[in-house]
């Protein structure tokens, strides 16, 4: 009875028209997988036919590898070679987004890549860890800064981003820059730093805030150092001591750091290059209590040849363990460099650990 309401289900699924057909155009959109072989195939599969009470529809590969499916033979083949066209059809999409004068709509930069609006979404986001539009930003972001900190005009730094309005440009200034252009190119003038210090079980610890979120989180020795570090990365800032309501806030960050269990959500103000940001963003995703190497990370972002850039990234991190750049290990499981000290890792990783 089971059987025959399963073989109905299966055969009036459009999708077992596709597999009859064996129909390339369905690759991509779904896979099937067979329940007494334990595989799953792409529709265009020339395999041998299952019964259709033996099938089951999966929308992604990774979720019948969930379900305890293993790839044909072919289909694990057709994954990798379906993972390089990816790799170049997205690394075209961003040079596409990185030259052009305006930017390309979702629909514009799918149909460069042969691909449904969705799936190329889904699948550019797999790969760098952004949606189209948030790499753009990242983009304008970093061409921006760099025009500024190179001393051009502000009507120069946004034309040479891509926008042809100042409008549209002052619309976005505060995302893109975290206050106003002016101020960014005079070295942060007139954007308000509320920071404060203290001493947590690894030494001195710095927590600065501005209107968007934490912007740093600095360990180490000394604290006039700290404060010279945050003076260099906000050098005409207004630098606000902190008050009672903001010394608890870096009481919630040293809590956090003696233990780890307890969490640590803070909005952060996050300033880096879109490629920094992937970055950042796939640390976050560590589980507290676990590594990745930096390989791996590279791997995660769908950059798997920028492993020395990754460490890169992670060096620039201002954000001590909010940015959890300390569960970065190399890829044999050993401690390497730290921002702030590779025994301040070490503890970070034990207590993280033991919680």
């Amino acid at each position: 009875m089971t059987s025959a309401c399963a073989k109905t289900t299966t055969e009036n699924d459009p999708r077992w028209s596709a597999v009859l057909a064996r129909d390339p155009r369905a690759d991509g959109q779904f896979v099937y997988a067979v329940k007494t072989t334990g595989i799953y195939c792409r529709p265009s599969s020339l395999a041998r036919l299952p019964k259709p009470e033996n099938v089951e529809f999966f929308d992604t590969a990774e979720a019948a590898q969930a379900a305890g499916y293993r790839p044909s033979k072919r289909a694990a083949a057709d994954q990798t070679d379906v993972a390089a066209q990816h790799s170049a059809l997205v690394a075209t999409a961003c040079r596409q987004i990185e030259s052009a004068e305006t930017l390309p709509s979702l629909k514009e930069l799918a149909q460069v890549a042969g691909m449904s609006a969705f799936h190329f979404h889904r699948v550019f986001k797999a790969l760098t860890g952004l949606t189209p539009k948030g790499y753009a930003t990242g983009h304008r972001s970093r061409k921006v800064r760099e025009r500024l900190e190179d001393g051009n005009s502000v009507t120069d730094a946004l034309y040479h981003a891509g926008f042809n309005s100042n409008s549209r440009f002052y619309e976005s200034a505060d995302n893109l820059l975290g206050m106003k252009p002016g101020d960014y190119r005079a070295g942060g003038l007139n954007a308000d730093i509320r920071f404060a210090v203290g001493q947590c079980s690894l030494g001195a610890i710095l927590v600065a805030q501005s209107n968007r979120g934490v912007c740093a989180i600095l360990l180490g020795d000394d604290p006039d150092a700290l404060v010279h570090d945050l003076q260099d990365k906000f050098p005409r800032a207004n630098l606000i001591g902190a008050d009672h309501d903001f010394e608890q806030l870096i009481a919630k960050v040293v809590g956090f750091i003696e233990a780890p269990a307890i969490g640590l959500d803070l909005p952060l103000d996050l300033r880096g290059t879109a490629f920094q940001e992937r970055v950042w963003m796939a640390l976050r995703e560590i589980p507290a209590g676990s590594t990745a190497s930096y390989a791996e990370i590279a791997q995660r972002i769908g950059a798997p040849k920028s492993f020395r850039a990754v460490a890169q990234a992670c060096g620039a991190n201002s954000l001590a363990v909010a940015i959890p750049c300390h569960r970065v290990v190399r890829s044999d499981g050993n401690l390497s460099g730290y921002r702030w000290g590779v025994e301040r890792k070490r503890q970070l990783l034990e207590r993280e650990t033991q919680a």
